[in-house]
């Protein structure tokens, strides 16, 4: 495994600015995580650590080298694509085994097959290598295609939404097995999501990305307590934060216009608190509940106790408890 440097990276696609400005490291057996919405330059991220773009300006180091003009084939590192990309025809192994086969590498095949039973043992698909790639189900192809990624260890592993085509039971499995795949093999990973739930739970550190731009950098506790601004507070957080008016509160500090309020910072009575709201709805959760209540005629949407015994219709009281503040332009704003 390797450090990885994105240094000052942009790229355009004709008049489509898809990336600025954007500077990353990953560091040595690192699980970093970009999370944004689609059309927020993740995948670009990905292909130009790839060598599958050309950055037009800024520089890529891997292991200090840099890489920047290399081929792909000179980079070592392994991409790991949203489709499955299986060959059909051919078996688990030979698919597994295909890139250790190639000319340039002249691995003996004895060594082949015994990193290709171990990477199969991780990922429990050991019983499967003799199947066609069409034998399979969904979540064994693409654990395939996270092992034919897996036998190479390369310099870092690139991963493109690789679960998003999964079923959520499916999905919640391999998160598990990946993350603990990445902790025994002590693999450097670069991971693009759209998935808060995948980010906070793999990821290392998360890189939020909007518009080309990385917004914040850090850990999943620190980005989800500390957000630089309201983007970013929305990101994640399930169910989404509340950003409502600073007028709709009292004692703001001065500057804020919206007030963050997640479920923790929201505290429901039947009365006493700082503003009433009207309950429009209550979903069932089993050990808990979303409620979603009208606070002066906006939404708001926040957990509470199954046994509270709250009802559409009720007319309940909010109390803030250290929520977030934001400026005019969603920056954040000190308590």
């Amino acid at each position: 495994m390797a450090e990885v440097e994105i240094n000052a990276v942009s790229k355009a696609f004709g008049k489509t600015q898809a990336l600025s400005d954007l500077s990353l490291t990953i560091g040595n057996g690192e699980f970093v995580a970009l999370l944004g919405p689609t059309g927020a330059g993740k995948t670009t991220a990905l292909r130009l650590v790839a060598g599958l773009e050309q950055p037009d300006k800024g520089s890529i180091r891997i292991d200090g080298r840099d890489v920047t003009g290399d081929a792909p084939a000179d980079r070592d590192v392994a991409f790991v694509f949203q489709q499955y990309s299986l060959y059909p025809h051919l078996t688990v192994f030979e698919n597994m085994a295909f890139a250790l086969r190639a000319p340039t590498r002249r691995v003996p095949e004895a060594d082949i097959r015994a990193k290709v039973q171990e990477i199969a043992r991780l990922l429990h698909i050991e019983t499967k290598l003799d199947n066609k790639a069409t034998q399979l189900s969904g979540g064994q192809m693409q654990r395939v295609a996270i092992g034919r990624a897996l036998v190479r260890s390369p310099s870092i592993y690139l991963m493109d939404e690789p679960l998003s085509s999964l079923d959520a039971k499916l999905r919640g499995e391999l998160r598990l097995e990946l993350k603990r795949i990445q902790v025994d093999l002590g693999a450097t990973i670069l991971y693009v999501t759209h998935d808060q739930t995948e980010a906070m739970t793999m990821a290392s550190r998360i890189g939020v990305i909007e518009g080309g731009r990385l917004m914040q950098i850090g850990t999943p506790r620190e980005i989800y307590e500390n957000p630089v601004n309201a983007h970013v507070a929305a990101r994640l957080g399930q169910p989404v934060i509340n950003l409502l008016p600073a007028a709709l509160f009292g004692g703001a500090p001065a500057g804020v216009e919206t007030v963050g309020a997640r479920t923790e910072h929201l505290t429901i009575a039947r009365s006493g608190g700082d503003v009433s709201a009207t309950v429009k709805r209550v979903e069932h959760l089993g050990d808990q509940s979303h409620l979603h209540l009208d606070v002066a005629g906006r939404p708001v949407v926040t957990l509470a106790d199954p046994e509270a015994g709250f009802g559409a219709g009720d007319v309940v009281s909010l109390r803030l408890n250290k929520p977030l503040f934001f400026d005019a332009r969603g920056w954040r704003v000190a308590a």
